[in-house]
C-alpha cells in the first residue's frame, strides 16, 4: 500500500478457516470482492522468482513432449500473470492463450508475445472461447485454484473449454504441508481455498471429470501438488496411494485440523518473543519478501516498525510501498547490504534457499535470517 493510504481507513477483514466435511475443502468463510485483490492493486510478478521460472519451464517442456503438441494445439493458462510460463511455448510456435485479470501483469505478458484476456475465468467465458477458438488441447491452472470463491463456476468452465482427449494440470499448495509445517501465514484472503486429494477429487467429479494423477514437489512453496485432471478415466497408482495417505492421515475428517489453531499460537508466542529478545539486546531487524503471506505473519503476530524496521523485495513494483497493517516500508534488496541490519526475518521462506543464495554478501557480512516456521530459527 502507498503512504497516503497510512491512516485509520486502512480497509481489514476477518481471517479464519473452515473445514468441510462432506467435500473435505478447508476454506476461507470471508469473501473479499476479487476486484479488490487482483485488479489495480496486485502486484505479484511471477518471473522475479528464479525457482519458480525453472520449474515452470520443466513443466511447459515436459507438456510438450508427453501431449505432442504442435502449431495445431491450444494451451490456455488461467492466471498466467506476466506470461512467464507460455512464452515457453510461444518459443516453440505453439498456439497459446493467457487468461489474466490484472492489467500490469497481462500487459508484460503481451510484450513478451503471450496473448492474454484480461478477465476472471469461469463458466460463461470459457464458453466464449470454445466459440471464438475451440477447445484446448492443455489448459494450466497454477496457483489460482486457491484463489477462487466459485470453484464450481471454475470446475465447470474447464469442463467446457477442454477438448475430449486433452489435459489439465492444476498446481496449489497442498493443505498437509501447511498443518504439519504450520504454514499458517499462507492462509490470506487471495487463497480461499486449501486443497488436498481428497477434495480434488470431489471437485472434477462433480462436473464429469476425472482426477488421474499427481505430482509431488516437496522444495516448491512448502509442499505442492499438481493434479492432473482429463474427461477419460485413467488413475494413476502414484495417486491412488497419496488418496489412501490422505484417508490414513485422516484428513477426511476435523479431526486432522483440530490442534492446529493452538499451534499456531504457539508459533506466534515463539516468534514474538525471540524478535522482542533479539530488539531489546540492540539488534536492528529487517524482513524478506513483501508477499501477502508476509502480511498474515506480520499482522497475525503483532510484528510493527517497533520490531522490524523495513521488508524488502525483489519485485520493483513493490517498492516505495508499505506493508499493510504493520506499515513497514518496501525497499529494494540491496538495502540489506547498505544497512546491514542484525537479523532479516524471511517472510519468505518457501525460497529461503535461492534467496540465501542471491544474499551471500549479507551473510558474509554477518547478517543472519530468522525462518519463522514451523519453529522460529535463526540460520
Amino acid at each position: 500500500m502507498a503512504e497516503a493510504d497510512l491512516s485509520n481507513t486502512e480497509r481489514r477483514y476477518p481471517l479464519e478457516v473452515a473445514y468441510c466435511d462432506q467435500c473435505h475443502l478447508v476454506q476461507v468463510p470471508e469473501d473479499v470482492e476479487a476486484s479488490t485483490l487482483f485488479v489495480d492493486n496486485y502486484h505479484y510478478f511471477s518471473s522475479f522468482s528464479d525457482a519458480l521460472l525453472d520449474h515452470s519451464r520443466t513443466h511447459a517442456e515436459g507438456l510438450i513432449a508427453s501431449r505432442d503438441l504442435d502449431v495445431e494445439s491450444l494451451v490456455v493458462e488461467i492466471a498466467s500473470n506476466d506470461g512467464y510460463l507460455l512464452k515457453i511455448f510461444v518459443e516453440q510456435g505453439i498456439p497459446v492463450q493467457g487468461i489474466d485479470p490484472a492489467p500490469g501483469q497481462a500487459e508484460a505478458a503481451e510484450k513478451i508475445g503471450v496473448p492474454t484476456l484480461r478477465e476472471f475465468f469461469g463458466a460463461d467465458l470459457a464458453a466464449e472461447m470454445v466459440a471464438e477458438r475451440g477447445r484446448a488441447d492443455v489448459i494450466i491452472a497454477n496457483n489460482v485454484m486457491a484463489h477462487v470463491p466459485d470453484l464450481n463456476g471454475f470446475m465447470a468452465g474447464m469442463a467446457t473449454l477442454l477438448g475430449p482427449d486433452g489435459v489439465i494440470t492444476v498446481e496449489n499448495p497442498t493443505v498437509q504441508e501447511l498443518i504439519s509445517r504450520k504454514a499458517f501465514d499462507t492462509i490470506y484472503h487471495e487463497h480461499v481455498c486449501y486443497h488436498s486429494c481428497l477434495s480434488v477429487d470431489a471437485l472434477a467429479a462433480r462436473h464429469g471429470l476425472t482426477l488421474n494423477d499427481v505430482e509431488y514437489f516437496p522444495d516448491l512453496h512448502a509442499g505442492t501438488l499438481r493434479w492432473h485432471i482429463s474427461h477419460k478415466p485413467g488413475r494413476s497408482r502414484r495417486l491412488e496411494k497419496r488418496l489412501a495417505g490422505e484417508r490414513d492421515a485422516g484428513m477426511d475428517s476435523f479431526a486432522f485440523y483440530r490442534d492446529f489453531a493452538a499451534e499456531v499460537a504457539d508459533v506466534r508466542d515463539s516468534l514474538l518473543e525471540l524478535l522482542t529478545r533479539l530488539r531489546s539486546e540492540g539488534a536492528t531487524i529487517a524482513a524478506y519478501g513483501a508477499a501477502a503471506k508476509g502480511a498474515t505473519l506480520l499482522n497475525y503476530v503483532g510484528i510493527d516498525r517497533k520490531l522490524v524496521d523495513f521488508v524488502v523485495d525483489r519485485n520493483t513494483h513493490k517498492h516505495g510501498l508499505y506493508m499493510c497493517g504493520t506499515h513497514q516500508p518496501i525497499l529494494d534488496v540491496t538495502e540489506l547490504v547498505a544497512q546491514r541490519p542484525d537479523y532479516t526475518l524471511m517472510l519468505s521462506w518457501n525460497f529461503a534457499e535461492e534467496i540465501m543464495g542471491q544474499q551471500r554478501e549479507y551473510l558474509e557480512a554477518g547478517g543472519r535470517f530468522i525462518l519463522p516456521v514451523p519453529v522460529p530459527t535463526i540460520i
